[in-house]
C-alpha cells in the first residue's frame, strides 16, 4: 500500500520512523508549517518533516484544505490509505473519502474518552487509573469514528503527562503496525463508538497552571503531573513565578485556611482542603530545576496569590 503519512510533533514521529523500521512504503509525508523556535526565534522544521527529508520521502506542509487546495497533491500521490499521528488540523471529506482505505488516525486515549487535543494529559490530570490509545477510521467528527484498536496500560502514581506521552507513543507506534496489517489482511474490525461514554479533553493553558489550594491535595498533584512538562503548574511567589514540576501529598491536616504555608526549614508544604501538599521539585524564572529544600537553602521564599 502506498502510506501518505500525516503528522507533526516527536509522538508522531516515533510511529513514522516504526513504519519506515518495519518497510511499509511510506511515499509522503504532511505536516505543519515551519515554525520559530527558541529565543532566537529561528525557524525550525517539524521533527516529521526532518526525518522524511533524511529518508528521501516527499514531504507537504499546506496552509489549508480548503476548497479543495489538497487534491492536486492526492492525485499525485494516490495513497492507498492515509495514516493520522497529532498532525494538529482536521482534514475535509475529499481528503477522508480518497484512499482507498480510507484514513485511519492514532489516538492518544482509550476511546470515546478524551477526544480532542491533550487526552494523554486529561488521564493525568484527571488521576485516572489506565492510559491507552486507539486506532480508528476516521470521520468528519472530532475523534469520532469507528474504533480498530485499543491499547491500555495502568498510569503510573508518579508519571506525568510527558513520561506518559513518551510511553504512549512507542505503544501507538507498535499498535498501528497491528492495525494497519489488519487492513491489509481484511480483518480489521468497526467497533462504533459508544457517545454515551464520550468526554473530551480541550485544550491547555498556561493559565490552568496557577496552583489553587482550595482544591483537594490529589488533585493538585494530578495537575503538577498532568502540566508537565508543559504548560507547567506554577505559583506566585516574592521571587516571581515559580514552577511546580513535583508535589507530594501529606495525610496531615492543620486547623489553618487553605493555602496557609505550613512551617518547614526544607520543605514549601502548604494546606489544602483535605490535607497538605509538598512543592517537591521547583524553578524559579531563569534558573535551573531543583528540590525545595536546595532552593530553599539559598532563598527566603513567600507564596503570594
Amino acid at each position: 500500500m502506498n502510506i501518505m503519512f500525516m503528522g507533526t510533533p516527536d509522538f508522531a514521529l516515533i510511529s513514522l520512523e516504526k513504519l519506515v523500521e518495519r518497510g511499509y512504503n511510506v511515499t509522503s509525508v504532511v505536516c505543519r508549517e515551519d515554525k520559530p523556535k527558541g529565543r532566537g526565534g529561528q525557524m525550525a522544521m517539524p521533527p516529521t518533516k526532518e526525518f522524511a527529508i533524511e529518508k528521501g520521502i516527499n514531504v507537504y506542509q499546506p496552509a489549508s484544505f480548503k476548497d479543495g487546495a489538497f487534491k492536486e497533491v492526492l492525485e499525485k500521490e494516490n495513497p492507498d490509505i492515509i495514516i493520522v499521528v497529532a498532525y494538529g488540523r482536521i482534514l475535509p471529506e475529499y481528503v477522508l473519502n480518497y484512499p482507498k482505505y480510507g484514513c485511519i488516525n492514532l489516538h492518544g486515549s482509550i476511546l470515546p474518552k478524551y477526544r480532542g487535543s491533550a487526552p494523554i494529559q486529561w488521564t493525568v490530570i484527571n488521576g485516572d487509573e489506565l492510559a491507552g490509545v486507539s486506532t480508528m477510521f476516521m470521520d468528519v467528527g472530532l475523534d469520532t469514528g469507528d474504533i480498530i484498536d485499543i491499547y491500555t496500560t495502568p498510569l503510573g502514581k508518579t508519571e506525568t503527562a510527558g513520561e506518559l506521552f513518551d510511553r504512549l507513543a512507542v505503544s501507538g507506534a507498535e499498535l498501528l503496525c497491528e492495525t494497519i496489517e489488519k487492513i491489509k489482511n481484511g480483518t480489521a474490525k468497526r467497533t462504533p463508538q459508544n457517545e454515551n461514554e464520550a468526554t473530551y479533553a480541550p485544550m491547555l493553558s498556561k493559565e490552568m497552571g496557577k496552583l489553587d489550594f482550595a482544591m483537594p491535595a490529589e488533585k493538585i498533584r494530578n495537575l503538577v503531573r498532568g502540566l508537565s512538562p508543559w504548560p507547567s503548574a506554577y505559583v506566585n511567589t516574592n521571587k516571581g513565578i515559580m514552577k511546580v514540576h513535583a508535589a507530594e501529598v501529606i495525610n496531615k491536616n492543620a486547623d489553618v485556611p487553605a493555602g496557609t504555608r505550613i512551617p518547614s526549614k526544607d520543605a514549601i508544604i502548604l494546606q489544602t482542603t483535605d490535607g497538605q501538599i509538598s512543592l517537591a521539585e521547583v524553578q524559579l524564572q531563569g534558573k535551573k530545576r531543583m528540590s525545595a529544600a536546595e532552593l530553599l537553602r539559598g532563598h527566603d521564599i513567600v507564596i503570594e496569590e
